[in-house]
């Protein structure tokens, strides 16, 4: 994944961006922008050995003083999440690798979680679901054609061990396309809580297989503007992993 670059008007061009990157309340400024970093890391929008964006143009977006992104990053570092570096090719790093499937520590969560895997399962659909007929009954950008054809090229080239973040990136940007702040900001959050639990899950060669083919009927769908078809595509994808995780987490 190239490093994130400032595009026009000063906003980060990198797809999935605009997901985790954006203004902090002023009331928990500091705790704010730091789950705002936890989310690239985590959700993949910023890997392993990425560098995050230059300190004022990501303090300006997320729409907090140098010193409170500052104050973030130090505790991330204290963390071991990231690492900064001088110099001319430095900046700040990402050194956080993600844990090993672990079912016990889903279990853990699925616990805590509100509502459960089957309130989770249906609200991801709903937003994941209306993003793309949204974008497939509306229509692409020849720009935003090219970045979820982009997208989708990233994640079927991916291997078992970078896989999950092409993914996660490739849902991300269909609902950032719908240009729906509230849309990607809550399939953000829902896309956590998401991961959080497919981690107990290993990367099936098979499922990989069939997730791949739906994706591309998902932009197909979208580029053809059929709503039914995107609802369809979608709603089969989803469903895929929904029995996934049901078996390994049943």
């Amino acid at each position: 994944m190239p490093e994130l670059q400032a595009g026009p008007g000063g906003e980060l061009g990198e797809p999935a961006a605009g997901a985790v990157f954006r203004p902090v309340r002023a009331g928990n400024a500091f705790e704010e922008t730091v789950e705002r970093l936890l989310s690239a890391i985590k959700l993949g929008v910023v890997g392993y050995g990425e560098r995050f964006p230059p300190e004022r143009e990501l303090a300006a977006r997320l729409g907090v003083s140098r010193i409170t992104l500052r104050e973030a990053i130090r505790a991330l570092q204290e963390s071991g999440y990231v690492q900064p570096r001088r110099g001319r090719a430095g900046g700040t790093f990402v050194t956080y690798v993600p844990p090993r499937p672990s079912k016990d520590e889903a279990l853990r969560l699925l616990r805590e979680m509100e509502g459960g895997l089957e309130d989770l399962l249906a609200f991801r659909e709903a937003l994941e679901i209306g993003a793309a007929v949204q974008l497939a009954a509306r229509g692409l950008t020849s720009e935003q054609e090219a970045v979820l054809l982009a997208r989708l090229a990233e994640v079927d080239a991916a291997g078992l061990d970078d896989y999950r973040r092409c993914d996660t990136v490739f849902h991300l940007t269909l609902a950032e396309l719908t240009g729906s702040t509230s849309l990607t900001t809550t399939l953000t959050e829902a896309r956590m809580r998401v991961n959080d639990l497919l981690n107990a899950m290993p990367l099936l060669a098979k499922n990989l297989q069939h997730s791949s083919v739906q994706h591309g009927a998902i932009v197909a769908a979208v580029r053809d503007r059929d709503p039914d078809a995107a609802r369809a595509a979608v709603a089969e994808h989803l469903e895929g992993t929904a029995a996934l995780l049901r078996g390994f987490l049943g």
